[in-house]
């Protein structure tokens, strides 16, 4: 494991309704589309890449493992920090985006929301 960076460059997440998903991430998370064909669309965030890729497309990737699908429940959650979480909260609303949970004060010291993508993802907010 010496040669490997320690450092994480894309996360692919698989997706049911891949033009729903994509305009999600344009429209709610601000984010760029810097690649895009018929089964992905990728967006930079400052430090990683996220890989929205087709469900169907995924089996080819991972084979011979199986895709989950969303009802199967979440096994993780991406944060993104945030200056004013209630101010952030007040942005989804506006663009139609129901929280999960919060805002609220976590034991451990932060103010924390969550909300879910179309693909079934959850997305925290933190400061």
């Amino acid at each position: 494991m010496n040669n490997w960076s320690h450092r994480v460059d894309c996360i692919t997440l698989f997706a049911e309704n891949l033009d729903a998903t994509k305009i999600f991430y344009e429209r709610v998370l601000g984010l760029g589309l810097v690649y895009e064909d018929e089964n992905s669309a990728v967006f930079n965030f400052e430090n990683l890449s996220i890989n929205l890729l087709k469900t169907s497309a995924a089996d080819e990737l991972i084979a011979p493992a199986g895709v989950a699908g969303r009802e199967a429940g979440s096994r993780f959650q991406f944060t993104i920090s945030v200056d004013d979480v209630d101010a952030v909260c007040v942005e989804l609303a506006e663009l139609g985006v129901p929280l999960l949970n919060g805002p609220m004060d976590r034991p451990w010291g932060i103010r924390t929301a969550s909300f879910i993508d179309p693909a079934g993802h959850i997305w925290e907010i933190a400061h």
